[in-house]
């Protein structure tokens, strides 16, 4: 199998260098991005505040209930290690508030500590993860009637931006720990099933929110803000207070990125399309990549076009340094250990063929005018021997590929998951 693995890579090199491509090049570029990785799918966004935490409200919803799930930290981090040993590359972690270690006692959110995170810095200083953190305004009392930092009620805002800048602070502490900033991004539910009569009211609350959370800052070598958009969500089909523009405004003129989920737009909008626009105006962006069916509905990431089309951007944007690059799925219907595998497998790939494209010929056709040679390139460059190059990369990282990858991740299933 190795010697199959090297001799497929190097008749790629051959036909890539037929079009000024070096593959090598490429993997060394790979290499570099990391991709933060998302706990939730571990334990469909359950989180680990009382023994029996699960998902309730918010907008968001799990579907399935395969066996093996995560029901404890060393569970979830014991999964996360498997995950990770089959994926190409260094990543990152992205945590959850509701993911710290309470031992039991019900510390509720506006309360939390950086000393309830210590045991996943630990963790991450071994596993050689570095973190991002997110506060978590959803699955929680005092965010069912679906307004948390918009609410009318000054109480219930209190209480959002106490745990918020909580959040930010555990999210300064990882970063300082970790020597790499955590990117900490704030996403609320708060929206309206009908149409609201006081949309200006609503958002001015949430802004009067931010200004409180936002007016005491992290060092930058800690911890990076973002906040996040959504076009609607359930029981928000109507109105969402922190639309994109909303949040575009607000990032633009407080210094915080603006993080594009994939799956937080019309389905006929493309967030590949957005980014090189948001970078003209935003020093940094986060991604969070997922793939959304009919709604935000979060499936697992493939190699689709609308993710190829990402990928692509992200490479030609030539701010590689400037775009973060997060998943947000959760599947419960299936190996939980396999979702993770295969979508950050899958982004990982896209970027690999972003690489493998022959940018330079591209580009000078596109700069003559030549649409012809631009598209026939671009066609050539679907059938060339990207998988062969993919295969080597997991080869010389000790990544199974193929059917023992399958058999890798079934036996852990067997081993490990099924016995809970």
């Amino acid at each position: 199998m190795t010697n199959s693995i090297e001799k497929a890579y190097q008749a790629a090199q051959d036909v890539y260098a037929q079009y000024g491509i070096d593959p090598a090049a490429a993997l060394e570029q790979l290499e570099k991005i990391a991709i933060s990785i998302h706990c939730w799918q571990g334990d469909d966004v359950g989180g680990f505040e009382t023994p029996d935490s699960e998902l309730a409200g918010g907008g968001i919803q799990v579907t399935g209930n395969y066996p093996g799930k995560a029901t404890s930290h060393q569970q979830l981090r014991t999964d996360l290690e498997k995950a990770a040993s089959l994926i190409p590359g260094h990543h990152r972690l992205n945590l959850h508030a509701i993911y710290g270690e309470f031992q039991g006692k019900k510390i509720d959110r506006d309360q939390i500590e950086p000393a309830h995170y210590q045991g996943w810095i630990d963790w991450a200083k071994a596993q050689n993860f570095k973190l991002d953190f997110n506060a978590t305004c959803f699955s929680h009392p005092k965010a069912d009637d679906g307004l948390t930092l918009s609410s009318p009620n000054a109480a219930i805002r209190d209480f959002w931006i106490e745990h918020v800048s909580r959040a930010r602070k555990i999210a300064a502490e990882m970063g300082k720990q970790l020597y790499s900033p955590a990117v900490h991004n704030l996403w609320i539910p708060d929206g309206t099933k009908d149409v609201p009569v006081d949309r200006m009211g609503l958002r001015q609350f949430l802004k009067q929110s931010l200004d409180t959370i936002y007016q005491t800052r992290h060092d930058k070598g800690h911890m990076k803000d973002a906040v996040e958009s959504k076009l609607f969500g359930i029981g928000s089909e109507s109105f969402v207070v922190g639309s994109h523009e909303f949040y575009m405004g607000y990032a633009l003129k407080n210094d915080l990125m603006v993080c594009l989920d994939t799956g937080h737009f019309h389905p006929t909008e493309l967030v590949a399309d957005k980014l090189s626009s948001t970078l003209l105006f935003c020093d940094e962006v986060l991604l969070h990549v997922s793939r959304p069916v009919r709604w935000d509905s979060d499936h697992v990431v493939i190699m689709s076009d609308e993710i190829k089309i990402l990928a692509e951007e992200i490479i030609r944007s030539n701010r590689l340094d400037n775009i973060h690059i997060g998943l947000d799925f959760f599947d419960a219907s299936i190996n939980r250990i396999g979702a993770w595998v295969v979508g950050t497998q899958a982004m990982l790939k896209c970027l690999l063929l972003a690489f493998l494209q022959p940018y330079k010929q591209l580009l000078e056709a596109e700069r003559n005018n030549d649409g012809f040679t631009r598209l026939a390139l671009q066609e050539q460059g679907r059938t060339l021997p990207f998988g062969s190059v993919w295969d080597y990369y997991c080869h010389k990282n000790n990544i199974p590929t193929g059917p023992e990858l399958i058999t890798e991740i079934k036996n852990y299933e067997s081993q490990v998951l099924s016995k809970r």
